[in-house]
């Protein structure tokens, strides 16, 4: 396991400043701004197109900013050398949503893949027993291992993913809609695993999400991507307390109400 010694330029570990992104003439992102704090799980909405994914694909490198600059655990990613980022990214984890397995792969060989690449001369016997002992943490059954992604429920994909982003023991957990697709009881179960997560492994997760029941009972904050930029980052009460209207609507409507109301009865 990875030990953290976490040093101060370090306590704000995701640092994103006027970032900018655009396909062609259209602008997703201008001059956009974020701070994940170490240690708390960052609920990331805004609405269809927002560009929730893209800022998640900039900050892990998968997109190429405009502008701007992106610092992840005190490394200035924006521009820097190759070596800078493989070691960064040796440091994160990453859920895609629907899990993104390789369907020719059982489950305990794809966990298996990044532990390959950045440790290529691990000895193969202590790799698989890596690669069972994530798929056990993920709260996957030891049987799963040997399962192709074909044989695998759609709340068990999840996990097999989440088990991947796990394998080099990252310090930065990004999930990507990880409930989505999930019944009510599995979403939740899911939800107290990565709340379980990030306080034994000592997480700091970047989750995107629609789901409001997840925004309520595992999200320390919550920011908001509304026209190109965040409009606001808070707890729900302190977004609230904002009165933008996209906020308000998010909030206050339905089912915001309805999680709303579910979250104070199980404080109760």
């Amino acid at each position: 396991m990875r030990v953290n010694n976490h040093r101060d330029d370090e306590a704000r570990p995701i640092v994103v400043e006027g970032l900018v992104n655009r396909f062609g003439d259209f602008a997703v992102h201008e001059g956009l701004d974020l701070t994940v704090n170490r240690g708390e799980i960052l609920g990331v909405v805004g609405g269809s197109g927002s560009g929730k994914s893209v800022l998640m694909r900039s900050i892990i490198g998968l997109q190429q900013p405009a502008a701007g600059k992106i610092d992840v655990l005190g490394k200035t990613l924006t521009d820097a050398d190759p070596d800078t980022q493989f070691g960064v990214r040796s440091r994160w984890g990453v859920m895609f949503q629907g899990g993104a397995l390789f369907s020719t792969l059982t489950v305990g060989e794809n966990v298996e893949v990044p532990l390959r690449k950045f440790y290529p001369d691990l000895d193969p016997t202590l790799r698989r027993e890596i690669a069972r002992y994530k798929v056990i943490l993920s709260g996957l059954p030891d049987s799963a291992v040997a399962k192709y992604p074909s044989e695998l429920s759609g709340g068990m994909k999840k996990r097999a993913g989440l088990a991947r982003a796990l394998a080099l023991d990252p310090e930065l957990l990004f999930l990507d809609e990880p409930t989505a697709g999930l019944d009510p009881i599995g979403a939740a179960k899911f939800d107290r695993l990565t709340r379980e997560l990030k306080e034994t492994l000592g997480l700091t997760v970047f989750l995107i999400t629609h789901d409001l029941d997840t925004l309520y009972e595992i999200c320390d904050r919550v920011a908001v991507i509304a026209e190109k930029k965040i409009i606001a980052v808070g707890t729900i009460p302190e977004l609230i307390d904002t009165g933008h209207p996209w906020i308000e609507e998010y909030f206050n409507g339905p089912r915001g109400r309805a999680a709303q109301a579910s979250h104070l009865r199980a404080a109760e």
